[in-house]
């Protein structure tokens, strides 16, 4: 599958008899009804290997970006009316600052390697704790709870499958949690965060900014509030997409492939 084509349903799974794998040239699966797939006895696989790098560095793009509020400026320097950068053109500091990691998978630790090299304190939270030599490699401290998290990080950056339990996993209250200083990445699903709230928290100063790869629905519909925000940077989910990336997923799903078909362990099965 590339870009959730063809859409897997049960009309086309009855009429593929012989199927065996359905290999997934991304991470997320949440377009696929795992369930109904399975119950076609197909296998199903995912590429997570290949795009963890990439997706990471996208993060670490997007905090950067909107820190130092780099759209604005360059549609600042490219106007006719540029005499000079105002004074008061200020972005936020990175060194030093609190990064909020949620969901800590291969993307997130990845994230936490390069909040590192920034010298940012590092938090995060997820369903299972890492282990201490791992935390103790990127500088990370564990919140058992998310409310922790949000309520000390000056940047949270989301990074979770879309899942039922995550779904909207940031609205109202969460945003209300978070500093008002604070900037919120989401390089995940864009229905994990409640968008209505989040146009609200960003007219209203519940929260400094947001930089968003994913939205929900892709692309947002032109006329969409988010579109005309100030403090917001929308990229048209470019998580995984550079050569390399594209070529290593490639690899990667035709692998799981050829495990499947020669009866052997498939090096990324989704169960």
């Amino acid at each position: 599958l590339w870009w959730h084509k063809p859409v897997i349903d049960q009309e086309l799974l009855q009429s593929l008899p012989n199927l065996k794998v359905i290999a997934n040239s991304g991470v997320g699966m949440d377009h696929l009804d795992l369930k109904l797939v399975a119950s076609f006895g197909v296998k199903m696989a995912n590429a997570p290997r290949a795009v963890s790098s990439s997706t990471a560095d996208t993060g670490m793009a997007l905090l950067l970006a909107s820190a130092r509020r780099l759209v604005e400026g360059y549609h600042n320097a490219i106007s006719s009316e540029m005499e000079h950068c105002e004074a008061d053109f200020l972005g936020v500091e990175v060194t030093g600052a609190t990064l909020g990691i949620i969901g800590m998978g291969s993307i997130g630790y990845k994230i936490a390697l390069r909040a590192k090299a920034f010298e940012m304190n590092i938090l995060y939270h997820n369903r299972t704790r890492r282990k201490e030599q791992e935390e103790q490699a990127v500088g990370a401290t564990y919140c058992e709870k998310i409310d922790n998290l949000l309520q000390q990080a000056d940047f949270v950056m989301v990074v979770v499958s879309l899942t039922p339990q995550t779904h909207k996993l940031i609205g109202k209250r969460e945003m209300e949690l978070m500093k008002s200083t604070a900037t919120l990445i989401n390089i995940s699903r864009g229905a994990v965060v409640d968008q209505e709230a989040l146009v609200t928290a960003l007219q209203t100063g519940v929260i400094r900014a947001a930089a968003l790869d994913v939205t929900y629905p892709e692309p947002l519909p032109r006329d969409h509030t988010l579109l005309k925000l100030k403090n917001v940077i929308i990229t048209p989910h470019l998580g995984i997409k550079t050569d390399k990336a594209t070529y290593m997923i490639t690899e990667e799903a035709v692998e799981n492939i050829l495990a499947a078909l020669n009866g052997l362990p498939i090096p990324s099965e989704v169960l």
